[in-house]
């Protein structure tokens, strides 16, 4: 017979979109406590945008940038994963590629069965994120599941970060 959960909305997995930034550090401490709470397994991914051959310089062809960045993540995300399990939280990882970074975080909600999405903004103002939406806006329409948007300080405010973990993730 199938396990009946009593509380539907206790998530069992909870994703956390990462990118190796301030904010994203912020978002992968929140998502820690929240997994080690619920007994929840936490998955990591890294998304590798496709840019357009335009916009890459002539001396690096795209499948050597893809390889990069891939080890790169790869190499960060197993530090996390280290870092997580000595904490005690279940975790697994991975990385995408792809040209809608907003979508290929969908695709791994759906994938994987998440059940919770812990997504963090970078707090971007200006036109840039005005004309072409920011990703966490993105994902925050499209996802199926319940979300945690932790909005963070605007890039050079002066604010700080609440961190609960003394060193670095990667």
């Amino acid at each position: 017979m199938p396990e009946v959960r009593a509380f539907p909305s206790i998530p069992t997995k909870i994703l956390l979109p990462i990118d190796f930034s301030p904010s994203s550090q912020a978002a992968l401490e929140m998502a820690a406590d929240l997994a080690k709470h619920f007994h929840a397994k936490l998955h990591l991914v890294n998304v590798i945008p496709i840019f357009p051959t335009t916009t890459l310089p002539d001396f690096v062809p795209e499948g050597e940038f893809i390889h990069g960045a891939t080890k790169f993540a790869e190499q960060h995300l197993a530090k996390c994963h280290a870092a997580l399990s000595a904490r005690g939280v279940k975790s697994t990882y991975s990385v995408e590629v792809g040209n809608d970074v907003a979508g290929n975080i969908v695709e791994v909600v759906e994938r994987e069965h998440i059940d919770m999405v812990v997504i963090s903004t970078h707090g971007i103002s200006g036109w840039h994120p005005l004309v072409f939406g920011s990703i966490a806006e993105k994902v925050v329409k499209l996802a199926q599941c319940p979300l945690l948007l932790l909005r963070s300080a605007k890039p050079g405010s002066g604010a700080k970060t609440r961190s609960a973990h003394s060193g670095e993730w990667w």
